[in-house]
C-alpha cells in the first residue's frame, strides 16, 4: 500500500478512536531501520507510523553533510517506494521539532510537499510535529495555529505537545524538570482545543504529558497518571459538548505498565512513540554477532578475519528482524494488532 493519503490517515485516527486502539509510530534513522518498522508493522497487520527527527533526518544525510531536510527527504522517499510492497496503511510523520529548528526543518519540508503537489504527487508526509512544550502555553499555540493553517491547506496534520516529557531524547535533555510541568492540565487540554478546533478544516494531535518520560527505565519506575487525560477529555466535553474530544499521543512511554497504557487507550491516545525500545532490539543482536564472532570479524595478529562475519549485511539482517518483532510486540501492546485497514 502507498503511503496513506490524507483520507485514509483521517480514517486510521478516527478507527482507532472508535475502537480504542492506538498506533505504533517507530522512529527510524536510516533505511535499515526503516525496512524492520515496515516489516513489523507489516507482520503484525497493523497500520502505523513510521517517524523521524531533526536529529535522525541529520543523521540520515551522512556525517560530512549533516541536512535535516536532505535526510528526511531521503528516509522518507525510500518509505513511500518501500510502502506499496505492503499490505498495511503507513503514515509518515516528523517527530519534536522544537520552535528554533521550525525554519530550517518543518517548513522546509512542507515547501517540499507543495512542490510535489503541484506536480500531482502525494504529501512527503502526513503529518508535522511542533514541539513548543518549553514556551508559555499562549506562545505555543500562537505559533501552533500558524502552523495548522499552512498544514490544513496541504492535507497535512498537525501534532502539538503542552507539558513536558521528562529524560532525554535526540540531544534535547529534561532530566531534572520540576515534577509539576510533567504533567497537562484540563485547563491546557482545552485551551488547545478552543485555539485550534476553531481554524477552518483543521485536524491535529495533542501530545499531552501525563508523568512520561523518555529514556531507559525498569519497569515500575516511570509513573504515570492517565487520569490527567481522562480529566481533560471529561472537561472539554463538559463545556463544549460530546462531540468535543482530542486526539491524543503517547510520547515516553518505555518502562510504563502495560495496564497503564492501556488505560490511555480509553482516554483518546491512538498513537504511541515508540523509539528507545526498538533502539535497544536493532542493536542487541548486533552485539551478540560482535562478541560470539571476535575473531572472525576482526583482523588480529595478521590473520585476515572473515568476511561472511565483517560484511554489515550479515549483522543488520539479523537487527532488521529482531526490530520487527519488538515492532509487533508494540502493535499487540496498543492492541492495534491484525487491525489493518488496508483493503485490496
Amino acid at each position: 500500500m502507498p503511503v496513506a493519503d490524507y483520507q485514509t490517515y483521517c480514517k486510521m485516527l478516527d478507527t482507532a478512536k472508535e475502537n480504542h486502539y492506538a498506533y505504533p509510530a517507530i522512529n527510524v534513522s536510516s533505511i535499515v531501520t526503516a525496512n524492520a518498522a515496515l516489516r513489523g508493522l507489516a507482520e503484525a497487520k497493523s497500520d502505523g507510523y513510521l517517524q523521524v527527527s531533526t536529529g535522525a533526518a541529520e543523521f540520515a544525510s551522512g556525517g560530512a553533510v549533516k541536512n535535516m531536510v536532505l535526510g528526511a527527504i531521503s528516509i522518507a522517499q525510500h518509505i513511500h517506494l518501500l510502502a506499496e510492497k505492503y499490505d498495511i496503511n503507513v503514515a509518515l510523520n516528523t517527530d519534536h521539532c522544537q520552535a528554533g529548528k521550525l525554519d530550517s526543518f518543518v517548513k522546509p519540508l512542507m515547501e517540499e510537499t507543495k512542490k510535489r503537489r503541484a506536480q500531482g504527487l502525494p504529501n512527503l508526509f502526513n503529518s508535522h510535529m511542533f514541539d513548543g512544550s518549553e514556551l508559555p502555553i499562549e506562545e505555543n499555540m500562537n505559533i501552533a495555529k500558524s502552523l495548522v493553517e499552512e498544514c490544513a491547506a496541504l492535507e497535512i496534520i498537525l501534532e502539538v505537545e503542552t507539558g513536558i516529557v521528562g529524560g532525554e531524547e535526540d540531544g534535547v535533555n529534561h532530566e531534572g524538570t520540576p515534577s509539576e510541568k510533567l504533567y497537562t492540565t484540563p485547563e491546557d487540554m482545552l485551551y488547545v482545543y478552543e485555539q485550534l478546533s476553531k481554524i477552518t478544516n483543521s485536524r491535529f494531535l495533542l501530545a499531552a504529558t501525563f508523568g512520561n518520560v523518555h529514556g531507559v527505565y525498569k519497569p515500575g519506575n516511570v509513573k504515570l497518571s492517565p487520569k490527567i487525560l481522562k480529566n481533560g477529555q471529561e472537561a472539554l466535553t463538559k463545556k463544549h459538548g460530546k462531540d468535543a474530544f482530542l486526539n491524543l499521543v503517547f510520547h515516553g512511554g518505555s518502562g510504563s505498565d502495560l495496564a497503564d497504557i492501556h488505560e490511555t487507550l480509553n482516554y483518546g491516545v491512538v498513537k504511541m512513540n515508540i523509539d528507545t525500545d526498538t533502539q535497544y532490539a536493532f542493536t542487541r543482536p548486533i552485539i551478540d554477532h560482535m562478541l560470539k564472532n571476535y575473531d572472525a570479524v576482526l583482523r588480529i595478529d595478521g590473520e585476515v578475519g572473515n568476511k561472511k562475519f565483517y560484511d554489515p549485511r550479515s549483522y543488520n539482517k539479523a537487527a532488521e528482524e529482531n526490530m520487527a518483532k519488538r515492532v509487533v510486540q508494540s502493535a499487540k501492546d496498543l492492541k492495534s494488532f491484525g487491525k489493518t485497514l488496508f483493503q485490496k
